[in-house]
């Protein structure tokens, strides 16, 4: 098979799904669900964001402020979000029982336990196969995070590698995307036409079901060629970049934002250093104060543009922190009672689901775990995640049986 436009790691790039049902594919593209995932990597401490609790034995040293919905309090290091809380919605009585950051990031994100005997897509990966429209000529799945950039095919598992994530390293455009500049657009037909001719000489012969995923891959990340300006940020408005911050992760919210304008349907956008196992508490003054500003301004855009309805959101780490403060004045892991924060596509506001005792330790109403959490998600985007993945050759739940939606939270 021949690709020469661009480079290696878009000869991969999501998107072109001719196995969905083209009947559920038709109704999906028009309800355009879009999903966008704040990934707080390393563990955000639920008592400093989501899950205050003030003037205890674990409670540390900042306060509880109220929020736009009477009732409800945050920290006090997020006071731009809690004025969009009567957007969102907080799981508090999450229970994943997984204390190990790699194991706990894979729970999170496919909905079932880390097991060497079978690996599941994560949920952009799903969203790309379920829902993304599938003649789209953007990537599925985009994840914005720092550092490098490339293919994560390990998201996608068993989907295949047309529904992995496109990683965005540091904001910056997929590598190779734009045409060299000594190479004429009649230059690069003509070899286009010779690939074209050589791929069909080649399917012709020995077709597999591997040749005609990256063919349809390729022709995909040509297509995006021609709508490069899709990842330059610079393009909005001066007004909107100081508004979201120059520092890097207000670029990625914003980046965030054009892309979801533009038709992506998931977007990932991770923010870390949280593993704060000593000076929690400087920790989460500087990595809050960064998240709080660019995290409400992009809800209340999502919102004020008529998106926010249609688009999912979810702020997820791969676990809480502990309540009891180390000697380092530090927080270590703690699965057993932490907080989930989601927003639109369709489900309540200003709701709270579950609730942690005094001071934090341990769930004591409406406990979750990751697998509700998921087939949460799905339901909120309109997919049956009790139904099996279509054309698989064996059948393969959506999500895992052992496991149902937060019925609470659907509208």
């Amino acid at each position: 098979m021949m690709g020469a436009t661009v480079g290696g790691g878009l000869a991969h790039v999501s998107g072109l799904s001719n196995l969905i049902q083209p009947a559920v594919a038709e109704e999906l593209a028009a309800r355009q669900k879009r999903v966008l995932i704040f990934f707080l990597a390393g563990g955000v401490s639920q008592l400093e964001s989501w899950d205050p609790k003030p003037n205890t034995d674990t409670g540390g040293p900042f306060r509880a402020i109220p929020t736009s919905v009477p009732g409800i309090h945050i920290s006090e290091l997020l006071p731009l979000t809690a004025q969009q809380m009567h957007r969102l919605n907080l799981v508090r009585g999450v229970n994943t029982a997984e204390d190990d950051h790699g194991k706990g990031a894979v729970f999170m994100e496919t909905g079932r336990r880390d097991s060497p005997a079978q690996r599941y897509p994560a949920l952009g990966s799903v969203v790309s196969r379920l829902v993304a429209p599938p003649t789209m000529a953007l990537p599925g799945y985009v994840h914005i995070q720092p550092g490098g950039g490339g293919v994560n095919k390990a998201d996608a598992a068993f989907l295949g590698p047309k529904f992995a994530s496109i990683t965005i390293g540091n904001g910056q455009p997929p590598a190779y995307l734009l045409r060299p500049g000594d190479l004429t657009p009649a230059a690069d037909q003509q070899r286009n036409d010779v690939r074209l001719k050589a791929n069909q000489r080649f399917t012709a012969r020995r077709r597999t079901a591997e040749t005609e995923a990256y063919s349809a891959s390729y022709e995909q990340a040509r297509q995006l060629v021609e709508r490069a300006d899709v990842f330059d940020v610079t393009k909005e408005p001066p007004q909107d970049q100081e508004r979201y911050g120059s520092h890097d992760f207000g670029r990625h919210c914003l980046l965030a934002r054009r892309l979801l304008e533009q038709g992506l349907t998931c977007v990932k956008v991770t923010h870390t250093n949280y593993d704060s196992h000593s000076e929690n508490f400087d920790f989460h003054i500087e990595q809050l104060g960064e998240f709080d500003r660019p995290f409400a301004t992009l809800i209340d855009d999502l919102a004020q543009r008529g998106m926010l309805d249609s688009t999912l959101v979810v702020v997820m780490s791969e676990f809480g922190r502990t309540p009891n403060i180390n000697h380092l004045f530090g927080r270590d892991h703690w699965s057993k009672a932490w907080s989930v924060a989601l927003a639109g596509c369709g489900m309540q506001k200003g709701a709270v689901i579950g609730k942690t005792n005094d001071n934090g330790t341990a769930v004591v109403d409406r406990e979750v775990d990751a697998r509700n959490l998921f087939h949460t998600y799905l339901r909120a985007l309109g997919v049956d995640s009790t139904a099996n993945y279509p054309g698989l050759n064996r059948p393969i739940p959506i999500g895992d049986p052992a496991g149902d939606a937060i019925q609470e939270l659907l509208a």
